[in-house]
């Protein structure tokens, strides 16, 4: 089975490292990114100077249309996904909850929480014995934040964390018993 490996936020940091490390063990890797494209593209040649093989695609995964046209491009140009690890993530600058207005919240909660339920649902439908897939792996980035609350910083960054630790847990329940389609916790420090 031809191994695909969708990395999101996927330019820098946690993301571009697990890209790497995704290429060096053998997957074709879709680097999906908001804004940095430079990054993105630099990292794509990095992999294929590298023997790998690696495309980038733009996209909001807070936005259902762009995670649709994510992994639409991604099964026409490399196949169907195998592995996702859902890394995107945005912090807000540091401020006490009282400061937080709606907006803030709005924007940290859709890509960080809403956007790794809409990229965990695409690749269940592609993955899941279910619906005909083959199996494959979820991984959702998390941090050390949900367990310690980031107060007078990132209360909302930190609860956002937190759900995706539950929306994990029960990700794996539901979807374990598809194939070798699951979801596992990884933390990491963001």
């Amino acid at each position: 089975m031809r191994k695909i490996l969708i990395v999101t936020g996927g330019s820098r940091g946690i993301g571009a490292a697990t890209a790497r490390l995704g290429a060096a063990h053998g997957y074709a890797v879709c680097i999906n990114y908001l804004r940095n494209e430079a990054a993105a593209h630099a990292l794509v040649e990095e992999i294929k100077r590298a023997g790998g093989e690696a495309m980038a695609v733009a996209g909001d995964v807070g936005n259902a249309a762009d995670v649709a046209r994510l992994f639409a491009e991604v099964d026409r140009k490399l196949g169907p996904v195998t592995a996702l690890v859902n890394n995107a993530g945005i912090l807000e600058r540091q401020m006490r909850v009282e400061d937080m207005d709606a907006g803030r919240l709005r924007r940290v909660l859709t890509t960080n929480v809403i956007g790794s339920f809409l990229c965990a649902r695409e690749a269940i439908r592609r993955m899941s014995t279910r619906h005909g897939g083959r199996g494959g792996a979820i991984v959702n980035v998390s941090s050390a934040a949900a367990r310690l609350g980031s107060p007078n910083e990132y209360v909302d960054y930190a609860a956002a964390k937190g759900a995706i630790d539950t929306f994990t847990l029960g990700l794996a329940k539901e979807v374990a018993a598809e194939g070798r389609a699951s979801a596992s916790m990884r933390c990491a420090r963001a």
